[in-house]
């Protein structure tokens, strides 16, 4: 593997950490931007609390138009360029969230940092396997992954720096802001990455893409690159001809119903939820704000542990026997959580009594103890599986369009 290969993965996996750490670090602010935030006044209490779930959203919402409005830009443009540009939306994100004065400014700063969430999502792995030679593949792609689940525990671990350092006010500003940094990084060390051979020998540059196979290197070493060459001319003109192939057509009914339920039961879990809402419901369930923010660095830092050891053991266990251990732990640990706010409701104190006394209750540290293995099961299970099932059930012919069904 050379240099330029793992830098040049490396960097273009940054968007991934950039994605990780974007999604989860509203979970330390969302409930000043309850106070703060709402689009108009005299709303009634539901009214509030829904308006305030469509602002902590609002990044979702961008993610699925970057995820779908991507590819084009990635054709035209190039793989480096979209980059580029998702680096800039990351960076004006961090930076508007951080000043935004009212509602609508928020939503439209965080939307901002979803599409270059759901741009990243699509075009990082996407860089990454068309820079690497088949050997090392899969391991470098799976750096994107990796960085997910650093950027969210990075995020629950800057959030909790931040909240101890006192900065009143202006502490969920803090929050957002300190996005622009990586962001900022992550942009400047883009002009080290080369393009993608692969469209550049879609665009007819030839000379470069050789030059750019001769520095991240393939798997015949110096004398594969014309090899390199032919193998992209001819994996396009498979590409240009499956196109032609209508996706949506009875052949493909059972892998597209599997894809959409896979996926939709993936969300279902409610792994968002926690992901967004750790810290309150840490402060519900007993906790105080120091506290409950050093939890949600528990449930990071357990997502990348679990993650990892299921990207070690995947090929060995299987997909679905992983999903069935997922499944079994998200059945056991939220089954759990659930008994203990009702069985333990005289114990659990309101968010602003545990903030007071800053105590915890044994009810608390049972339901932390339940989200620990939930995250668990999910990083494990789910979401560890997710996108390498949904590109397996699908033939060659069709699989990226299979796979945006994820």
């Amino acid at each position: 593997m050379t240099g330029t290969l793992l830098a040049s993965a490396l960097i273009a996996a940054l968007g991934g950490l950039l994605f990780g750490f974007d999604t989860a670090v509203i979970s330390g602010a969302e409930q000043r931007l309850q106070e703060l935030f709402q689009p108009a006044t005299g709303l009634s209490e539901n009214t509030r609390a829904f308006w305030h779930g469509v602002l902590v959203a609002s990044a979702l919402i961008g993610t699925v138009m970057g995820s779908v409005l991507v590819g084009k830009p990635c054709d035209r443009y190039g793989r480096r360029y979209v980059m580029f540009i998702i680096a800039v939306l990351y960076f004006a994100s961090a930076i508007g969230s951080a000043v935004a004065w009212d509602w609508y400014s928020f939503f439209f700063f965080r939307w901002l940092g979803g599409l270059a969430i759901g741009g990243a999502s699509v075009v990082s792995p996407m860089y990454i396997a068309e820079i690497s030679p088949a050997r090392v593949r899969g391991r470098l792609v799976a750096l994107a992954q990796f960085n997910i689940v650093l950027g969210i525990l990075l995020a629950y671990l800057s959030n909790y720096v931040i909240g101890r350092l006192g900065l009143g006010e202006a502490e969920w500003r803090w929050m957002f802001g300190v996005v622009a940094v990586p962001s900022a990084a992550y942009w400047a060390l883009l002009f080290f990455c080369p393009r993608s051979p692969r469209w550049l020998v879609a665009q007819g540059r030839i000379d470069e893409a050789r030059a750019v196979l001769q520095r991240v290197g393939t798997d015949a070493g110096a004398g594969g690159v014309e090899q390199e060459l032919a193998a992209i001319r001819a994996s396009l003109e498979v590409e240009h001809h499956n196109l032609a192939e209508p996706f949506f057509q009875p052949k493909y009914r059972r892998p597209i119903m599997l894809a959409v339920a896979i996926a939709a039961f993936n969300q279902l879990s409610g792994i968002n939820a926690i992901l967004y809402y750790s810290k309150r419901i840490f402060e519900i369930a007993g906790f105080g704000e120091q506290a409950s923010l050093l939890n949600s660095v528990g449930l990071g830092a357990m997502n990348l542990v679990f993650t990892m050891l299921a990207l070690a053991v995947i090929d060995h266990v299987g997909r679905r026997r992983l999903m069935l251990v997922g499944s079994i732990g998200y059945i056991i640990s939220l089954g759990a959580t659930a008994w203990t706010f009702y069985s333990q409701s005289t114990l659990v104190e309101t968010a602003g009594g545990a903030m007071e006394r800053e105590i915890s209750t044994t009810g608390g540290y049972i339901v932390f103890g339940c989200l620990l293995l939930f995250i668990a099961a999910h990083a494990f299970g789910q979401g560890a599986v997710i996108w390498v099932f949904i590109s397996e059930i699908f033939p060659t012919t069709v699989r990226a369009r299979g796979q945006a069904l994820g």
